[in-house]
């Protein structure tokens, strides 16, 4: 058998990539440096505003265009998915008989970089008259926009990342941040658990995690089980098999006695040369961590991120291996 030794060595990076990659690192240095100034010019203005989202009594509105109006879609998925009942409103839909989704029991946000888009700064007689509040996103607070928002929060850049300051770059993102801080202040107030995302997320990867049972989701098949007497030698080729990255050590009656990852492999070739015809037993982490099979992904997936698990070994009532649920690496 032959053992395959991967180069930890980076790739070069030539002079020319390195040059872009400058570019790169100072227009995410500067993005984030926005973005710190953002929270430090937070105050009661943005308490006004989280206290009209929390307290609407139908639903928050955004509405913006173009760019401003990419983000605000953004802005209102997420207050939506986090307990904000919420929708877009595109401005020109909105003039041409849209207005009427918006009641006076709504709260709008308006969306608007220079705070005086003509399809926006239209709609703003229509929402005054109805009186609905209006909270401004707004990069010029002194704007038509931000005189007439009852709230307007100031998300105004010294410049944008683009090189000739005006792609909205740095712009979009600032306003999209305070929208999440928004969303995130508001998940606060009402208590918003995970329980409670979970009831608005039942399909897809989330769904799963968040509903499911580690059962549903857990490997079953060609699971990398080995005795304790088996060599690692014998242990490393189903490792190879299982794909998972470990094995699992395991009494005959199926019952996990150890464990043993690709880094603990690792490890002991360095300083054992002979480890390859020792017994797995000898090399294992005894009393692996488990879970129920009729647990829930929620809680193995907690406990994976607080013991820093790659994976898990799921046993059924009697403890016996029933199979694998590994670390999800995105929604």
């Amino acid at each position: 058998m032959t053992l395959r030794v991967l180069s930890l060595e980076r790739p070069r990076v030539s002079a020319r990539d390195q040059g872009l990659l400058e570019v790169a690192r100072a227009s995410l240095a500067s993005q984030a440096n926005a973005i710190t100034s953002l929270a430090s010019r937070l105050d009661a203005e943005f308490c006004r505003a989280l206290e009209l989202v929390v307290a609407c009594q139908g639903r928050v509105v955004v509405c913006g265009i173009g760019k401003s109006g990419l983000v605000g879609r953004k802005i209102a998925a997420t207050l939506a998915c986090s307990g904000t009942p919420s929708f877009f409103l595109h401005p020109g839909e909105a003039a041409h008989g849209d207005l009427g989704m918006v009641t006076s029991d709504d709260v709008v946000v308006v969306v608007s970089n220079s705070g005086e888009t003509v399809e926006v700064v239209g709609l703003l007689p229509y929402f005054l008259e109805c009186g609905v509040p209006i909270i401004a996103l707004v990069g010029r607070p002194g704007s038509s926009l931000g005189r007439a928002a009852t709230v307007a929060l100031d998300v105004s850049v010294e410049n944008e990342t683009c090189p000739y300051n005006l792609v909205p770059t740095t712009s979009a993102l600032a306003t999209l941040a305070m929208g999440d801080a928004l969303a995130v202040a508001a998940m606060r107030m009402r208590n918003f658990s995970a329980e409670d995302f979970g009831r608005l997320h039942p399909g897809g990867t989330l769904g799963r995690r968040l509903k499911g049972v580690v059962r549903d989701v857990m490997q079953r098949e060609q699971l990398p089980l080995v005795a304790p007497n088996r060599s690692v030698r014998e242990a490393l080729l189903t490792m190879t098999s299982g794909r998972c990255g470990l094995v699992i050590v395991a009494d005959s009656a199926g019952i996990p006695v150890g464990i043993v990852t690709d880094g603990d492999l690792r490890r002991a070739l360095q300083t054992r040369p002979e480890m390859l015809d020792l017994a797995i037993s000898d090399i294992m982490t005894a009393a692996p961590v488990t879970i129920r099979d009729d647990a829930t992904v929620h809680e193995a997936e907690e406990r994976m991120h607080r013991l820093r698990l790659k994976a898990l070994i799921a046993v059924d009532s009697r403890h016996r291996v029933s199979g694998i649920i590994e670390i999800f690496s995105g929604p």
